[in-house]
């Protein structure tokens, strides 16, 4: 452990990742290093904010027991609520902000299972909302929704993140009012795109501007368009995609007609997508409808983010600067998760990190910090770890083809569904694609 008033400023075995040296470097990147040595130094917050994201049912007070739990034999300050909020106040925004951006990326290696497709790495672009308290300062600067009666539940930011499929891990992630729509948040994220990259996108983000900006970046995309959208045909290939262009970007156009069938019936509609990969025999149209499925990738790091970390709950901060500092330190904790799970299969050939399990890791991860274990690293290094050894002994199996209808978790009354008669069970699923095509084909 660290001495003195530092000992608490730990992540248990998630410190490895995140080590102490690498802490103080950002800190003294922003200067907000202390000037003079206080019950709670500067990286101590750091940590505490981190320890906050993975214990979310606790307040401050109850995340700084964890961390001391294990510390009796050393001399730790007593703290108050009020300490602790001033001491968050003091450190600001921009020490967790620039953490984030230090350890954001796809945690994958060349080998990763299902991180790449065709040579490219596969990513997604997607927004989802996080509520935060209801309060005078955040309802004047992110507003409420409301309904026929009155405005309803509380504020929301819009946090719209760029991830990577195969490990689910965050690549980029802006945030703000949602007023500002996901595309506006969208675009900020181009920035980190490049070459290599295929981006998978659902028909909020198909517009031409974001689609031409996505393409300006060099990536290539893989989106979904709205069935009011005909894009001419200039060109039919053998796979029965089309030669078409949207806005300045030529893409390919590919229409399918996907059936899903369960014990419950079937269910037929049909898509069209675009995508700027235009050579039709090394990306056969049949391949690129079936990758599509991956964009669902980043739905599942939602959920770990929203239900597994959060389990629902709202944020605890009721100030702007300091939302955006509980925001960076649970994307931040979330990504140490996705790294820890990474470096767990990456030592096991071949093995998928899809069938790691995040809610496990999670646990393992908490029960390190309450111990206070694997703090330093030993001198013989171990890629798996607790976390690792954990997630590797209860690997989930291969995913199944399950379908369930998408419904509101969240509604204002717990016992709308049973008036809507919404069917919540889960299927599972047989699906099949075919691309519709005409005669009319060029060579």
């Amino acid at each position: 452990m660290a001495e003195g008033v530092f000992a608490p400023g730990h992540l248990g075995e998630l410190t490895q990742i995140v080590p102490f040296g690498m802490v103080d470097d950002v800190l003294a990147e922003c200067g907000a290093v202390q000037l003079r040595l206080r019950k709670l130094p500067a990286r101590v917050v750091v940590h505490l904010l981190l320890g906050a994201a993975l214990f979310e049912e606790c307040g401050y007070l109850g995340v700084w027991a964890k961390l001391t739990s294990a510390l009796g034999s050393l001399p730790i300050p007593k703290v108050t609520g009020t300490a602790l909020w001033h001491a968050r106040a003091r450190l600001g925004v921009r020490p967790v902000h620039a953490l984030f951006d230090l350890l954001r990326g796809p945690a994958s290696a060349i080998r990763t299972a299902g991180a790449r497709w065709a040579g490219m790495l596969v990513v997604a672009i997607d927004g989802t909302y996080l509520d935060v308290p209801d309060g005078l300062a955040t309802r004047a600067h992110l507003g409420k929704t409301s309904n026929q009666y009155a405005a309803s539940g509380y504020p929301q930011i819009l946090l719209v993140a760029l991830v990577a499929c195969g490990t689910r891990a965050v690549i980029d992630a802006v945030f703000g009012p949602r007023t500002r729509g996901e595309t506006s948040h969208g675009k900020r994220l181009t920035r980190s795109l490049q070459a290599g990259m295929i981006v998978l996108l659902d028909r909020g983000f198909a517009s031409n501007a974001f689609l031409e900006a996505v393409a300006d970046t060099g990536a290539v995309f893989l989106a979904r368009l709205s069935a009011t959208r005909k894009p001419p045909v200039l060109q039919r290939f053998h796979d029965g995609s089309f030669l078409s262009r949207i806005g300045n970007v030529e893409v390919r156009i590919i229409e399918c007609e996907i059936t899903i069938a369960t014990s419950a019936g079937r269910h037929t509609g049909v898509y069209r997508m675009a995508t700027t990969l235009l050579d039709h025999h090394r990306y056969p149209a049949f391949e690129l409808v079936k990758l599509y499925h991956e964009r669902w990738e980043v739905e599942s790091a939602y959920f770990a983010i929203k239900k597994s970390m959060l389990s629902r709950r709202v944020l605890r901060a009721r100030t702007m600067p300091g939302i955006a500092q509980e925001v960076y330190a649970l994307l931040t904790a979330y990504q140490l998760i996705r790294i820890a799970i990474a470096d767990a299969t990456g030592t096991t050939p071949g093995a998928d990190p899809d069938r790691a399990s995040f809610s496990i890791a999670l646990q393992t991860a908490r029960d390190q910090v309450i111990q206070a274990a694997g703090v330093i690293a030993e001198s013989i290094v171990d890629l798996a770890g607790a976390i690792g050894r954990a997630v590797l002994d209860h690997l989930m199996p291969a995913r199944r083809q399950r379908l369930s209808p998408r419904a509101v978790k969240r509604p204002l009354s717990r016992y709308a569904y049973k008036s809507l008669r919404v069917d919540r069970r889960t299927y599972k699923a047989t699906i099949s694609i075919d691309i519709l095509s005409t005669e009319a084909i060029s060579p």
